[in-house]
């Protein structure tokens, strides 16, 4: 029998028990489910479901009985246990592609439950006790020019070079309240490929990316991804940034698309910059 699970700290990918799940299929990179994120304090987090209108963030998985079993040992999880430290319940995850439902390892002990974890996202969390990071930028911080403008070119110097992100594609689907057009997003798809540019980065850029891309109102979530740089080296939980909450794709102004294109140029293959121009053209009339 197969089980859906939802992951949302040590064992998601590049993390301490990512082993546990090696006879599992990944169902989704980009999973979410209602509920609130905490740090225990020893290492891992716990979350509650359902008790918030917050969302906790993680991947989907399919595993087998044999691995459900392995992961209810990590949990300390026991059916029909008086003394567990998680409890093992279905509830509703959210992908790209739409809802699962799926188990989810709940904090049992509520001593568990010291400290909420912003944004919902253990491996962000995580990230920001380096010193410097490395982020794939896709849309318009390809581009220099409005780091010129605000005075931050400095921070994005340290180029690593060409990403390649395998099963997304790009889309419009943040509706921007300054002028109610669409601005840059990358979608999980099956198939799909988007390039882009990976700087690394310090604490500096990382404030700076996280006012531009408006997370603390809740437009844009910090998100990890597996990319492909310079055609090379596979590269593992390189953060970006996705649309929280995806509305029908729209069009972006045209000096927004002219930047990503721009941006594209300068790191992209030729290939994918047409690529982006035609369907720029294709879905919304755009010639840039």
């Amino acid at each position: 029998m197969s089980h859906l699970v939802f992951v949302y700290g040590s064992l998601r990918r590049g993390e301490k028990y990512h082993h546990i799940l090696s006879r599992a299929r990944c169902v989704a990179e980009q999973a979410w489910t209602q509920g609130r994120l905490y740090d225990t304090g020893n290492g891992y987090p716990a979350m509650t479901v359902r008790d918030s209108s917050d969302y906790v963030y993680g991947e989907l998985y399919r595993v087998d009985d044999q691995t459900l079993a392995r992961i209810d040992e990590l949990e300390g999880y026991t059916d029909g246990g008086r003394d567990n430290l998680y409890d093992r319940k279905t509830t509703t995850v959210l992908t790209d592609t739409g809802e699962n439902e799926a188990v989810v390892y709940t904090a049992a002990d509520r001593d568990l439950l010291k400290t909420p974890v912003p944004y919902g996202d253990w491996k962000y969390a995580l990230m920001k006790q380096a010193d410097e990071f490395l982020y794939f930028a896709y849309g318009s911080c390809m581009d220099d020019d409005r780091f010129r403008q605000q005075d931050v070119v400095h921070l994005f110097q340290d180029v690593e070079g060409r990403g390649v992100l395998h099963n997304y594609v790009l889309r419009f689907t943040h509706r921007s309240s300054s002028d109610g057009l669409g601005r840059a997003d990358i979608v999980e798809e099956k198939g799909g490929m988007v390039e882009g540019k990976v700087y690394r980065i310090s604490h500096d850029a990382l404030r700076y990316l996280e006012w531009r891309e408006g997370v603390s109102a809740g437009a844009y979530r910090p998100s990890f991804v597996n990319i492909r740089i310079n055609g090379e080296k596979q590269l593992q939980n390189v953060f970006t940034f996705v649309v929280k909450d995806k509305q029908e794709e729209m069009a972006p102004p045209r000096e927004y698309a002219e930047e990503i294109v721009r941006g594209a140029s300068t790191v992209c293959s030729s290939r994918y910059v047409w690529k982006l121009k035609r369907e720029l053209k294709e879905r919304f009339g755009m010639d840039v």
